[in-house]
């Protein structure tokens, strides 16, 4: 083995921090793709710089363009977060019959991911999170992943996935469903105390824990959907039945 490359979900720092201690000749590469683009590799953070600079998906690979925009494609300053457009030859054409989405993906040749990420001073890039996955409670934006990276740090996770749950007042709070390691059991105290230590804004603190394994497909990929589909939806149908009796 000579060469490792990580990609398909946001990887967290400490796994990539084990990876050089446990193999420290092997080198080690994070990349990020989409369907959409040709798959993995548009961007990578060579071996080199996983270190120097944690969390970041690198710069992009050979022959790719990538840029972070706002709502209206300008161009976003460093250290500001936006939506992630990639323009190269390995993009796909179209979507097979599908003009109107094709349309709304691909703009002047720029292929809108819907990622949200942002650039440092130095060109490389920060993936932040999906802009479906992103959380707004009571105003303020939460991005699953850092949450999901903090609480996989905890000693006894084995897993943790992070999702929008529906609340009446603040629109939406945060759930963590938390895989922990076989044969050890957690409290919601020691999930708000570590977040806590961990220097974690208080309004990102998960207000709604569950405790059971966290689903990912073959890819590894966490299944959010799934995770809607089991918990947000059968609590938004409750809170519209709430509301219909009291108007």
């Amino acid at each position: 083995m000579r060469h490792i490359e990580i990609g398909a979900q946001p990887v967290p720092f400490i796994l990539f921090k084990d990876s050089k201690e446990i193999f420290p000749n092997l080198s080690i590469g994070n990349i990020y793709g989409i369907t959409e683009g040709g798959g993995g590799g548009v961007t990578n953070c060579y071996d080199e710089d996983i270190l120097d600079k944690p969390g970041s998906i690198g710069k992009a690979t050979a022959f790719m363009e990538v840029k972070v925009v706002d709502a209206k494609d300008n161009e976003m300053p460093h250290g500001k977060i936006g939506e992630l457009l990639l323009k190269g030859p390995r993009i796909m054409k179209e979507y097979a019959f599908n003009p109107e989405l094709t349309g709304k993906t691909i703009r002047d040749g720029w292929l809108a991911t819907g990622d949200l990420a942002y650039v440092d001073d130095e060109g490389y890039i920060f993936f932040t999170d999906r802009a479906k996955d992103l959380i707004i409670r009571g105003g303020e934006n939460i991005y699953p992943v850092e949450v999901e990276d903090v609480l996989r740090k905890h000693p006894k996770v084995q897993d943790a996935a992070v999702i929008g749950y529906p609340h009446p007042r603040l629109v939406e709070i945060v759930m963590a469903v938390i895989q922990t390691k076989e044969g050890v059991m957690m409290t919601d105290e020691e999930v708000i105390d570590y977040c806590k230590a961990l220097g974690l804004a208080k309004f990102k603190w998960p207000e709604m824990i569950v405790y059971t394994k966290v689903p990912r497909n073959p890819a590894g990929k966490i299944e959010k959907p799934k995770l809607r589909d089991m918990y947000v939806k059968p609590a938004k149908e409750a809170m519209e039945r709430e509301f219909r009796k009291q108007s």
